[in-house]
């Protein structure tokens, strides 16, 4: 397994990982079949996120294959640009297998040379998995966003976690 920041000829590859993960995860904002993202819309938001010294991709790629990804969106606003938002995605039979932590470790070190000061994400409360995953590399949990989500049918919390650098 290799852990790397995207590049632009990553964007099919890399929207149809982020699609299957939707399709095979209830914990995801966006369900099965909902995003509607094409290659290269997806092409411009790689090359838009690259343009940002606080934000990027990074793809866990196993034998030519994206198996994982992570991405850190930084503030906008000059009060935030010290912070950046993390989504996190691994394929179903690639799950405990160490990726997560590798992308984590990557993404940390990379905030540390962006003099990032604040990495945050949000997490449904019943993922376990994901709960553990996040404070192994760190984050804690700093609130509750009740009643956050509706997955068919049946509203979910979800954990507000962050990890100061």
């Amino acid at each position: 397994m290799f852990i790397r920041e995207t590049r632009l000829d990553d964007a099919e590859n890399l929207i149809n990982l982020i699609k299957e993960v939707e399709s095979n995860s209830d914990f995801m904002l966006m369900g099965a079949g909902e995003r509607k993202t094409t290659a290269e819309q997806q092409r411009k938001q790689i090359k838009s996120i690259h343009e940002q010294y606080n934000s990027t991709i990074f793809v866990a790629e196993k034998e030519g294959e994206l198996i994982g990804y992570l991405i850190a969106i930084g503030g906008n606003a000059e009060r935030k640009q010290h912070v950046a938002y993390l989504i996190i995605g691994i394929l179903d039979e690639h799950r405990g297998k160490g990726i997560g932590t590798g992308l984590f470790q990557n993404v940390i070190d990379w905030a540390k040379k962006q003099s990032l000061s604040r990495l945050e994400l949000t997490v449904v409360t019943q993922n376990e998995a994901g709960v553990a995953l996040y404070k192994k590399n760190g984050f804690d949990i700093e609130g509750i966003k009740r009643n956050s989500l509706v997955i068919n049918g049946e509203f979910f919390d979800e954990y507000y976690m962050a990890k100061l650098l």
